[in-house]
């Protein structure tokens, strides 16, 4: 039987801190002093260092832990030290950003961190994408006091994008109010609240009449709630674990839209011998509009098909069309069944762990559907018509923040109107099917 070293902390020590509040400090190194044997200092003390980064005040967090001395030592007692390096009052990068819509960009940040001590910051983005997209954003972030790991989040935003697949360029612009807490471990909440003036214009000559028709200014206000549940090992090339993601937004707080708009994702790994993991993954939504006001706008609507949403076909290239147009829909469905293994030929370590190669089946649906309290004939409704493809290729991790895949595709079931893609098609991003 093992036998756990009692232990206590006598005393913990917090050394570099300069404008950071004591407060703050106080808080967070707490639970230390509940400790009551060895493993559980240990524990907490990571758990403390974890709560002190995501404090936003300090670079750097170690740990020194040694016997207590002293008048006021006890015989089991322990001293526990952290070293902090505070941020600079100014700091700022240039970073490559992966979107979930196959687009890579460019941001540029500023923050102004722990401005009044309590790990406040004033942050500035902007970013310009490959496909003509740019982003602004000011905010403001604080974080809360207690347990729950929780911060609030004010911004004020601008967005211009160009979706050339539906013939529309769209620039929003609003407020956005985001409370973000944990409510159990790896359990993560979003309480959000936003009002965003959205246009939508005309992208080219060939835009369908349909299109023309939809566009023009809306008025959205919504409150959102995001709840995210990562129990993978890793976000990229994940060997084990489960995702889900599931998002409720009510449209209809001032403004001139009115729907409920559900999503889900779920993921799930499974290891196999020889460093294979099978993965299976699962979208799906459903937009339903409320009363007799506006009806959502063509940005609400959901969309299907392209490298990171439905492989072998094109981006947007599933569903409702009006010309050569994908206008979208209010519910949607897609899975997919997937193979990663390392590099044959390759032996393990090294650059030969950024690459998997990929063998996949997936599988989606989307229109306009109309159900029923009959479990068979809604089954029926969201499997009909329903689109195939699998294929092959080959998948590169980039650090722990996107993935490209290189596959060639071969779509089996599809609509004569749906813009497929068989052969090689290339992905980049973060939020794959």
């Amino acid at each position: 039987m093992c036998h756990v070293l009692q232990a206590r902390v006598d005393k913990v020590n917090v050394e570099g801190l300069g404008r950071t509040k004591d407060d703050i400090i106080i808080d967070s190194i707490q639970p230390l002093f509940n400790a009551r044997n060895i493993v559980e200092v240990l524990k907490q003390a990571h758990e403390i260092r974890e709560r002190l980064v995501g404090l936003g005040c300090f670079n750097n967090v170690s740990i020194f832990i040694d016997t207590s001395s002293g008048k006021s030592a006890t015989p089991d007692g322990l001293e526990v030290t952290f070293h902090v390096n505070e941020l600079r009052r100014l700091t700022g990068a240039i970073n490559t950003l992966f979107g979930s819509n196959n687009e890579g960009s460019v941001a540029l940040s500023m923050r102004l961190p722990n401005i009044m001590g309590r790990g406040e910051r004033i942050q500035a983005e902007c970013s310009y994408g490959n496909r003509r997209t740019s982003n602004y954003n000011f905010g403001f972030v604080k974080p809360l006091r207690g347990r729950a790991n929780a911060f609030f989040t004010s911004s004020v935003f601008q967005h211009f994008t160009e979706q050339p697949a539906s013939g529309y360029k769209q620039i929003d612009r609003g407020i956005l109010f985001d409370l973000a807490f944990t409510s159990a471990p790896l359990v993560r909440h979003n309480l959000q609240w936003d009002t965003t003036w959205r246009d939508l214009s005309v992208l080219n000559r060939t835009t369908a009449f349909e299109i023309r028709e939809m566009s023009g200014p809306s008025l959205k206000g919504a409150l959102r709630h995001i709840l995210s549940v990562d129990r993978r090992d890793q976000p990229i090339f994940p060997r084990s674990g489960t995702l889900l993601r599931i998002t409720s937004e009510y449209a209809g707080i001032g403004g001139n839209v009115n729907f409920f708009k559900n999503e889900a994702q779920f993921q799930a790994n499974i290891p196999l011998p020889n460093d294979v993991v099978f993965q299976t993954t699962l979208h799906c939504g459903l937009l339903k509009p409320i009363g007799n006001s506006k009806p959502p706008s063509l940005c609400d609507h959901f969309f299907l098909g392209g490298p990171i949403s439905l492989r072998g076909f094109e981006t947007r290239g599933v569903g409702p069309q009006a010309g050569r147009n994908a206008i979208g829909a209010n519910t949607y469905w897609a899975g997919g069944l997937h193979l990663f293994s390392p590099l044959p030929f390759i032996k393990p370590g090294g650059f030969g762990d950024l690459f998997r190669t990929h063998l996949f089946l997936n599988a989606g649906n989307i229109g306009n559907f109309e159900f029923s309290d009959d479990y068979n004939h809604n089954l029926e409704v969201l499997t009909q018509n329903m689109r195939v493809a699998y294929g092959l290729g080959i998948a590169m991790k980039l650090g722990d923040v996107a993935k490209v895949e290189l596959n060639y595709c071969l779509p089996h079931s599809y609509q004569r109107t749906d813009a497929i893609n068989k052969g090689l098609q290339f992905g980049i991003g973060f939020d794959f099917l």
